[in-house]
């Protein structure tokens, strides 16, 4: 076990916050990474040999439960363990009042936030099992506000979820953080705030070194 490197399994790496943090893992972790997009996936993999680091790419939908349960299979089978789970994948849903949500949209932002959260615990918890093992959620607290009723209700019950969780392993680990990332331009954000002047807005590259001295 001595030779085995450091772990990040990142869920949702392809792009913002959670490419940062790989990239900010990257020189001393062997990055784990999860997202839907290959091509995405493939530039990322550029940017983390480019820091010095090594990846395993996994182009992976976290809803396919087979797909992610094999996955974690193969992890456990080659290292036994991981040390760090950042779960940055996301759904944004269009603004809608509540009484106007559309019914497909609301399935698919529970089914990634909170049903994929929800699934994905179960799967990764065992893996957590090191000194530090540490599990990082990212709230983003629009919970009640005006034409946020879907993502903000999703999201709300994702980081309950975490909370949960967090609570629960205070003294059995792992340890379980929830961070409040600054505004960044993201995607996300891209399809919540339209046309919004993006250049006051954080760096994700900065929020990424921010959030991680929270792992100490």
């Amino acid at each position: 076990m001595s030779d085995t490197p450091k772990l990040a399994l990142i869920t949702g790496a392809s792009r913002g916050l959670g490419a940062a943090l790989a990239v900010a893992l990257a020189p001393t972790h062997h990055i784990l990474a999860v997202a839907r997009t290959t091509g995405a996936l493939e530039e990322l993999d550029d940017r983390i040999r480019a820091a010095g680091g090594s990846a395993t790419l996994a182009p992976l939908d976290i809803l396919q439960g087979d797909a992610m349960a094999h996955l974690c299979r193969s992890v456990f089978d080659r290292w036994g363990r991981i040390d760090v789970w950042a779960h940055t994948a996301c759904h944004a849903p269009p603004l809608s009042p509540a009484a106007h949500i559309d019914a497909k949209d609301w399935d698919k932002t529970v089914a990634c936030l909170v049903t994929g959260t929800a699934r994905l615990i179960p799967m990764v918890a065992p893996l957590l099992c090191g000194p530090g093992a540490t599990a990082l959620f990212f709230d983003d607290p629009r919970a009640g506000l005006p034409n946020f009723g879907a993502y903000g209700a999703a999201k709300a019950a994702q980081i309950a979820l975490a909370r949960s969780w967090a609570a629960e392993t205070t003294r059995t680990g792992p340890r379980v953080v929830i961070a409040t990332p600054a505004p960044m331009p993201t995607a996300t954000r891209a399809r919540f705030h339209p046309g919004e002047d993006r250049s006051p807005l954080a760096d994700p590259r900065t929020e990424a070194a921010r959030i991680l001295t929270l792992l100490g």
